[in-house]
């Protein structure tokens, strides 16, 4: 993963701008246009060109490429040249000419008509490299001629209409944007040409790839949402880039966009999935979302009081061009308000190469040059990913980098839990150390983090939802006076101060729980020991002392103690990955129902659990089997089991089950939960027997 900081903005880039940066020049009545590319996309430019010249708005006198035009495909008084050079050197004088040519002549065309005096229409991206990118907004601005960019979705009137919608508060606080690109690409269509799929051709810069040309639309669009335009409007651009195809550029990746103005977007995008879909742009908030699917112009808004689905129409960007030269109305997408997606291109060109995904993560469907790959399981994890705001390698997916842990737990020979600081954790879902993956000794993982349906479960560790006002748990908190839960600006952060002791078997730490402002709300000391249990179960120990600040009481609570009904987590928490086949039971029951809210000396759960396949559920790539996980209380304990088995697999020990605990300075309160991970499936006497050892034993 490659990450770079933003760069410096010239003080001539200035948001929306209507030109190069100067003055444009007197048009004439009707614009004299040139057209360099007629294939591909070029052939669009024909078709709306030929509706423009219908109209009377323009003239096309010109076309420029290696392969003439079919004969009769344009009108006798147009010139046809085989290179731009040749057509300017022709004395033929054009007003605009209109680049639909390969990525890497963008630059040198541009620089070559504005030099000539005209105005420019590029497709997107405009150039390969942030140097181009200057030498060609510089130009502009030298020759005060106007260069708009060919992202047609910003020509769209749902863009003012999403704006409106998020001034006025309809959806509450803006949380984050999320873009989803899911397309398949044949063997073909990387065969259409020498620099397709290329990030460079005999030494030139091409970067071609899935968020710089193919879905380049998702990510203009989303920095459009985002309210970034200029070079000034990025703080970071952070890339996780992979391959499928046998190309040199990634076609499966992911791009994290942080702004100035503090939003985040997650840009996740393949050419790789089973089947096309229409892409889309999210603006996520506190009290709906609003869901732009720019290639149909559809703005899809979704809140408390329903869902409203609207259709909008389309400003043409070359009638927006015209207009500009004709009254010098602002440029939908000017050069200059394309630094911030530069920005993106500049990370994406000098990034390591992608990574090869692994074949036995990819189906191949068609033949011949129909022939295209899927990367199993995409659809979820491009869902995942942007719902997390978490990059494919952050995720855990086993075809993605990894992104080795703090440190790792281990018992003869064998990684039985990696622990994480949780710094890679979006900032709503409330970062935090914890243990994932944790496995038994055969190697089957038995922890889940950042999963679809709460991307704020993380694997194993200690969180609470209400400390003194503050979330240390992720996503919605529950409040009394609400009677539901709501998303608030409360979520705090918990940190390592100070080295942690590390011994064989043991690792104690120092933590700062801290609120939204950094100010430190609790310390905690953490224990975690663990040792072999038996040639095929080992243990856990979670031993953790919490404690205020400052030299007031502190309240720890819940949604149960807040009033939710049975809603009593957090303190200690399991987030289990899916399991098959599972069962849940106690000395005295069997059935989440019957162990929820019970006070036991253990609980149990077994079941079935999946390997690291490619279903965006499992993160590791070890073999799956069957285990058994038995939680056990310490001595006399009455905290209340929190369990979970039909909406998702979690297990805790509630701290304030329905009502609060108070954190007294000088008193810490303390708790300790014992976990025995074993492999196979037991029954309560093995379970019974292999406490009744350990406990001689210790």
């Amino acid at each position: 993963m490659t990450q770079q900081s933003a760069f410096a903005a010239p003080d001539t880039t200035a948001p929306h701008s209507g030109a190069g940066t100067g003055p444009a020049a007197t048009p004439a009545a009707r614009p004299r246009i040139a057209l360099v590319g007629v294939h591909g996309f070029g052939e669009r430019h024909l078709a709306n060109l030929a509706r423009l010249e219908a109209a009377g708005a323009v003239e096309l006198v010109a076309v420029a490429d290696p392969n003439p035009p079919q004969d009769g495909k344009l009108g006798g008084s147009v010139a046809v040249f085989t290179t731009l050079d040749e057509l300017l050197a022709s004395g033929t004088a054009p007003d605009v000419v209109i680049l639909a040519t390969p990525i890497q002549t963008h630059a040198p065309l541009a620089l070559a008509a504005l030099a000539a005096g005209c105005d420019v229409y590029v497709e997107k991206p405009p150039v390969a490299s942030m140097a181009q990118f200057r030498e060609v907004l510089a130009a502009a601005d030298a020759s005060g001629k106007l260069v708009q960019v060919g992202f047609q979705s910003l020509g769209s009137l749902a863009l003012p209409a999403i704006r409106e919608s998020i001034v006025s508060g309809e959806i509450g606080d803006v949380l984050g944007l999320s873009a989803q690109g899911m397309w398949l690409r044949t063997k073909g269509y990387f065969k259409r040409s020498r620099w397709a799929g290329k990030r460079s051709l005999e030494g030139t810069d091409v970067v071609d790839g899935v968020a710089t040309n193919a879905l380049a639309h998702a990510v203009a669009t989303g920095l459009h949402m985002a309210g970034a335009h200029t070079l000034a409007d990025v703080e970071s651009v952070e890339t996780d880039l992979y391959r499928a195809n046998d190309t040199q550029s990634d076609d499966t990746s992911v791009i994290r966009v942080r702004t100035e103005a503090g939003q985040t977007l997650l840009c996740a995008l393949t050419l790789c999935a089973p089947d096309q879909q229409n892409p889309s742009v999210t603006v996520h908030g506190t009290k709906g979302d609003i869901t732009f699917f720019y290639t149909e112009d559809e703005v899809v808004t979704t809140t408390a009081a329903g869902e409203r689905r609207k259709t909008f129409g389309r400003t043409d960007l070359l009638e927006n061009l015209i207009a500009a030269r004709s009254s010098g109305a602002p440029l939908l997408c000017g050069l200059a308000d394309t630094g911030a997606f530069t920005s993106v291109l500049e990370v994406i060109r000098t990034a390591p190469d992608p990574q090869e995904i692994p074949a036995a993560h990819i189906t191949w469907a068609g033949d011949a040059d129909d022939a295209h790959p899927i990367v199993n399981g995409i659809p979820e994890l491009i869902e995942r990913a942007a719902k997390a705001q978490a990059t494919f390698a952050e995720l855990g997916v086993p075809w993605a980098r990894s992104l080795p842990p703090v440190q790792t737990f281990d018992l003869a020979g064998h990684t039985v839990a990696d622990y994480q600081d949780g710094s890679h954790i979006r900032a709503v879902s409330s970062p935090r150390p914890y243990l994932h993956p944790v496995r038994t000794l055969a190697g089957t993982v038995v922890t889940d983090h950042q999963p679809l349906d709460h991307v704020w479960h993380l694997g194993v560790g200690v969180a609470l939802q209400d400390v003194d006002g503050v979330n240390f748990w992720g996503g919605r908190t529950y409040t009394r006076a609400a009677g539901e839960y709501v998303w608030r600006p409360d979520h705090g952060t918990i940190v390592r101060t100070g080295e942690p002791s590390r011994q064989d078997g043991r690792l104690a730490e120092t933590l700062s729980w801290n609120g939204p402002d950094g100010a430190p709300v609790l310390t905690e000391q953490r224990t975690w020991t663990w040792a072999a249990a038996g040639p095929s179960v080992w243990r856990l120990t979670l031993d953790f002392e919490l404690s205020p600040a400052g030299d007031q009481p502190v309240s720890l609570g819940s949604p149960g103690s807040n009033g939710r009904h049975q809603g009593g987590y957090g303190g200690f928490f399991w987030r289990l990955p899916e399991c098959l086949g599972a069962t849940v039971w106690t000395p005295a029951g069997a059935g989440e129902d019957a162990v929820h809210g019970s006070v036991t000396p253990w609980l149990a759960w077994s079941g079935s659990f999946s390997p690291g396949t490619d279903d965006g559920g499992a993160e590791d790539s070890a073999a799956g089997g069957a285990a058994t996980l038995v939680f056990v209380a310490s001595e006399g304990s009455t905290d209340p089991w929190f369990v979970r088995v039909d909406g998702y697999p979690g297990v805790g020990q509630s701290l304030a089950w329905d009502a609060p605990v108070i954190a007294e300075p000088g008193t810490a309160v303390r708790r300790s939960v014992t976990v025995f991970i074993a492999d196979g499936i037991l029954g309560t006497q093995d379970i019974e027997t292999l406490i009744k050892t350990q406990g001689d034993n210790s």
